[in-house]
């Protein structure tokens, strides 16, 4: 078949978002099945501002074809009105749903390139829901599109015009089955011609568990966090949470964040803070390899791939129990623990420092949970029955 894979942003070197690396991995493994394959970006690099960073174009990458298309011109303003008015909860009108999505992320080059039929594409593959650019793709080829939602239950997913240009779409690429559950909440009465749970696959690799201190002279015990640090990802509570255990406990416990985002840190606390900023795989992984755990506060999550790569590195993990996927991550791999409230955390956390025997357990059933289910033959496979169904 000729696919494309719709990705508001390239995966690439500087560019930290699971959607994107989920996409990219969709567009490796339609190259492995051997299909022919385009994938279609914008122009911009930074998920804040949305800037035509990169210059439109084709060029060949990983045996795809990448085209490039620019951002549409955008009132920043007004579609931050919007954003703060439905993050508080507040009915939008539909016209107000439509402006919402039409100053977000829109490239109209890119939508008339699909529309207009040239690429010849039997399959489109995009995602994730919140981004105007794929319900405009869901419109213009409905009966194409396969929908990689990556949904979270939270106020955006209930604009019902997002749920009226998914509704008519060729199917759905969920990442787990609690995110399935949601979506049949969130649009009573769906039923898609396709609709898999297929998720990413995780190469297997071995890593040292004392390589990163060797390489970094941090030798004191240590939690990490990767990836984006906001709000949104519950930055913040781990930062609350890991400067009142030290305060309460005398512990000198450290924390490693790798990623991008800035962090505001209480005086008490940035002596332990280790920002690490941009680090190559090997490096992130080491880092995983030696920390007491794994920390992932984010009660927003389709799928942390981050958790499936610390399990790989023999690691366990504390997750924030309201995030019902991190939490379901957990409860169906046995690798993990998840925390309600900070009485929670400080008692789980002392136990992953004093019983390294429950620790590595944990960490044990995490790897195999990941080596079982997201093997790349296995997650191929069911990529496989998805596009051809």
């Amino acid at each position: 078949m000729k696919i494309a894979v719709v990705s508001a942003r390239l995966h690439e070197a500087g560019t930290v978002g699971g959607a994107e690396t989920l996409l990219y991995a969709f567009a490796l493994d339609a190259v492995r099945l051997g299909h022919e394959v385009d994938l279609l970006c914008t122009c911009a690099t930074d998920h804040r501002t949305w800037e035509n960073s990169q210059p439109p174009g084709v060029f060949a990458r990983d045996g795809m074809t990448v085209r490039r298309f620019p951002v549409d011109s955008r009132d920043i303003g007004r579609f931050a009105r919007l954003q703060i008015d439905l993050s508080r909860g507040w009915r939008l009108s539909r016209d107000e749903q439509e402006e919402w999505l039409r100053q977000g992320v829109n490239s109209t080059p890119l939508v008339e390139w699909l529309r207009s039929g040239k690429g010849g594409y039997d399959r489109v593959i995009t995602g994730p829901y919140l981004f105007g650019l794929v319900a405009e793709v869901c419109r213009a080829v409905p009966d194409k599109v396969l929908l990689a939602p990556c949904f979270h239950d939270e106020v955006f997913a209930r604009v019902e015009a997002l749920h009226d240009a998914f509704r008519g779409i060729r199917g759905f690429l969920f990442n787990t089955d609690p995110e399935r559950e949601l979506a049949h909440r969130l649009m009573p009465g769906l039923s898609p011609k396709v609709e898999a749970v297929v998720a990413m696959g995780i190469e297997p690799f071995e890593v040292s568990k004392t390589a990163f201190a060797r390489r970094t002279g941090i030798t004191a015990p240590y939690v990490i966090y990767s990836g984006r640090r906001e709000e949104g990802k519950g930055t913040p509570i781990l930062i609350d949470f890991l400067n009142a255990y030290r305060r309460r406990t005398g512990r000198d416990v450290h924390l490693v964040l790798t990623g991008s985002g800035d962090v505001a840190l209480p005086p008490s606390l940035a002596p332990a803070v280790h920002d690490l900023g941009f680090v190559s795989e090997e490096e992130k992984r080491e880092a995983m390899a030696g920390a007491v755990a794994f920390v992932h506060p984010s009660v927003n999550e389709s799928l942390s791939i981050v958790v499936l790569e610390s399990w790989l590195a023999r690691t366990p993990v504390l997750v924030h129990a309201k995030g019902v996927v991190l939490k379901w991550q957990c409860e169906s791999s046995c690798g993990g623990l998840w925390f309600k409230s900070y009485p929670e955390f400080e008692e789980e956390l002392t136990t992953l420092l004093d019983d390294p025997g429950t620790a590595a357990k944990l960490a044990e059933q995490g790897r195999r949970y990941v080596l079982r289910r997201y093997a790349p033959d296995a997650v191929r496979e069911r990529f496989r029955a998805a596009l051809e169904a």
